[in-house]
């Protein structure tokens, strides 16, 4: 029912949030970006210690040590730092530069959920879709994704009505997927001629429904037909 089901890895983004390591690492000047990200990582800063652990796992203005990498990204992870907490979840999700291991993998997108990353939220929503590294929970899973949704998260956008809908929360599915629609989703145009026909709101399933006869769906003819949708 979900549209699509991936996770995204982000390893750069707070490399450019300290500004000195920021100017030399644009100017090219990486050894010197490594040694004020070093600085600030050493005296707390989690937003360097992120920084830090993206030039050790890239070999940036300094010899590329995955071990050194994990340890500054556990240490900003730590530090409260939503980034490295949702960059370290994805870590122990996909294997990379550690052992793999789904459920430390929600423990961090919990934890950084917790902090409002809506890349979080929609990642972990998608494990208790599937039940990966948690129990499957498909109501927590449309709770974590209208929450990134509202945030204007496109992929929780894309996948929360499907999750409704699935939910048989009808009302809200199509209020998603409304949104879907208008944005090109011609998947969407079926979805909710469908729900619409079940509510027996035809004149709005006639609409959808047209739409999605007119990209080639032959179940949207099958609905059309059924509810002969014509007359109204």
């Amino acid at each position: 029912m979900i549209k699509k089901l991936f996770l995204t890895l982000v390893l750069s983004a707070s490399l450019f949030a300290y500004d000195s390591g920021l100017e030399a690492f644009k100017a090219k000047e990486y050894k010197k970006a490594f040694e004020l990200y070093t600085k600030e990582a050493k005296e707390g800063n989690s937003v360097s210690q992120n920084a830090l652990s993206y030039l050790y796992f890239n070999g940036i203005g300094t010899e590329k040590d995955k071990i050194k990498g994990m340890e500054w990204l556990d240490k900003s992870a730590h530090n409260a730092d939503a980034e490295a907490q949702f960059d370290l979840a994805m870590m122990y999700f996909s294997g990379l530069n550690t052992k793999k291991d789904l459920k430390k993998a929600a423990f961090w997108l919990e934890r950084s959920s917790d902090l409002q990353n809506p890349k979080a939220q929609y990642n972990l929503a998608l494990m208790y879709y599937k039940g990966e590294g948690v129990d499957q929970n498909v109501t927590k899973s449309s709770q974590l994704l209208e929450i990134s949704a509202r945030k204007g998260y496109e992929p929780s956008v894309q996948n929360i009505g499907r999750i409704y809908m699935q939910l048989l929360k009808l009302d809200k599915a199509a209020f998603w997927l409304e949104k879907n629609a208008q944005n090109g989703d011609v998947d969407a145009y079926y979805l909710l001629a469908e729900i619409y026909c079940t509510q027996e709101k035809f004149i709005k399933a006639k609409k959808w429904a047209k739409k999605s006869i007119d990209t080639g769906n032959l179940l949207a003819k099958e609905l059309w037909d059924k509810h002969n949708l014509k007359k109204y």
